[in-house]
């Protein structure tokens, strides 16, 4: 199996793949269709070798195909075989007719599926419903996938879990479960983000065999980040160097009570690798965050006019973490949103921009959806239904990069090729876990990263240090946990 490429497709885009390779590069329908067949076989062997029961769902077209050639190589090999077809087999066209008559021609099973349970099988190959999804599954194919989420046996995915949405990866009323999902010729945006992630298990890749010169005509509609991805970003450090050449950030936040958000903020940004660090916060807390860690330099901040000489210094600001949105925090932003420098903004700062919209080229925006949907007027719901036009839209609106946060992390600038974050795990749903993102992007920024390179390097080593930290487990795992992976991850 091939290792996952970076380059992420629509739907559309991956059946334009598949066209050319047919029109152009004189590969056969039937000789794809059997290659998928064969790597979906080849998989069963790999990842369940003790398997020797296998039912086959197929729904029609080229998605039933792969099913049906699977089924059949099984059969060839001694396993018993049972496909149950929700289309049927004389209403099948093209390469998945030829397909079906193979397998029936080499004594599969084939039975109506009407509802039977699906349980005492080894394993359940998913066939039902490929990339062209786009209205909620209903009837008997959402009966169909029911069961095989309520049957207590491991699923094989051809191509994507039937009824998630390539495109924005959501499911469609109902999806498989998939324990592995193997995907071809173009990995799909959709299985990346949202609900992708929850319903393909592990993925995997085969690009069939098309030519690579296909992939030339069609430039991805997205990429997918990872820390191998990113890591030569961060280089190693010159010997003759100082704090002075990596940046100063100033971490604007910490209302009364909210002291954690600010002091983990400025935090990750010190262990990101930002020569000097400067925190602005309430009188209150100063003095201790100083003393938790001395490294930080705090400042205690009541009046607006007080951050003058910081941002004097500073060469990037982070504002937001613990902010609150009453007049301190609304005062602070405002000042904040007079200086030429770049901004991280976060948390309540975004909160307040909601309120009083601004449009600026030089920031990071770093939403989770709830936020995302305050700053463009429509309900976290919307925002989830189509994560990549809601980042699409923040960023026409508002200017700058946008991190929408969550399952899938999408960083967008305006024009620009869509990002997804692939690392990052469940674990990470505590508080104080965007606090730290803000100071890790504002940190590379500091040391001479371009905004949008600042915000995929970051979003990819936070969710790096997430998966890092999940090692013990990802339930319990808390904000400060990341910090030593954090810097572990910036020294590749």
């Amino acid at each position: 199996m091939e290792r996952l490429p970076y380059a992420l497709y629509r739907a559309e885009q991956v059946r334009e793949l598949d066209r050319l390779a047919i029109d152009y590069y004189g590969i056969s329908g039937t000789s794809l269709m059997g290659a998928a067949g064969q790597v979906l076989f080849d998989e069963i062997r790999r990842s369940f070798p003790r398997a020797r029961s296998i039912a086959v769902m197929c729904g029609g077209g080229n998605n039933a195909g792969d099913g049906y050639v699977t089924a059949r190589l099984a059969r060839q090999a001694g396993l018993t075989v049972e496909l149950h077809h929700l289309v049927d087999p004389d209403e099948l066209k093209g390469e998945a007719r030829h397909a079906c008559d193979e397998a029936i021609a080499a004594g599969v099973s084939m039975i109506n599926y009407d509802g039977q349970t699906l349980d005492g099988w080894d394993l359940i190959i998913d066939a039902l419903i490929g990339t062209g999804l786009n209205a909620p599954v209903e009837g008997v194919w959402r009966e169909a996938i029911e069961q095989i989420n309520g049957a207590a046996t491991p699923v094989i995915a051809a191509d994507i879990p039937s009824g998630l949405n390539a495109d924005s990866g959501v499911a469609m009323g109902a999806a498989v479960r998939a324990d592995v999902t193997v995907s071809f010729i173009g990995l799909k945006r959709g299985m990346f983000t949202a609900d992708g992630p929850d319903h393909c298990g592990r993925l995997l890749f085969s690009d069939l065999g098309i030519p690579h010169e296909v992939y030339d005509h069609i430039p991805g509609h997205a990429q997918r980040l990872d820390y191998e991805a990113v890591s030569a970003a961060l280089g190693p450090r010159r010997c003759n160097s100082h704090k002075g050449d990596y940046g100063h950030v100033l971490v604007i936040g910490g209302d009364k009570g909210m002291a954690g958000a600010v002091h983990m903020a400025a935090e990750a940004a010190a262990r990101s690798g930002a020569g000097l660090v400067s925190v602005a916060t309430r009188a209150a807390h100063a003095a201790m965050i100083s003393a938790a860690r001395p490294e930080l330099m705090c400042h205690a901040i009541e009046q607006p006019e007080q951050l003058t000489p910081l941002l004097n210094r500073a060469t990037v600001v982070v504002i937001g973490p613990g902010l609150g949105q009453d007049n301190w925090g609304r005062t602070m932003l405002s000042r904040v949103l007079d200086c030429k420098l770049p901004l991280v903004v976060d948390a309540d700062a975004i909160n307040l921009l909601a309120g009083e919209p601004y449009y600026h080229n030089k920031w990071v925006l770093t939403p989770h959806p709830g936020e995302a949907a305050r700053l463009i007027g429509c309900t976290t719901s919307e925002v989830q239904q189509d994560r990549f036009g809601a980042a699409a839209s923040i960023a026409a609106s508002y200017g700058g990069v946008v991190v929408l946060k969550g399952a899938g992390t999408i960083i967008e600038a305006l024009g620009g090729e869509a990002g997804i974050c692939s690392a990052g795990n469940p674990g990470m749903a505590c508080g104080g876990m965007g606090d730290l993102l803000a100071g890790v992007i504002g940190a590379l920024i500091a040391q001479g990263m371009g905004l949008e390179q600042a915000a995929s390097v970051g979003v990819t080593l936070h969710g790096e240090a997430a998966d890092r930290a999940a090692e013990q487990g990802e339930r319990g795992m808390i904000a400060s946990d990341l910090l030593p992976q954090i810097r572990r991850l910036a020294n590749p």
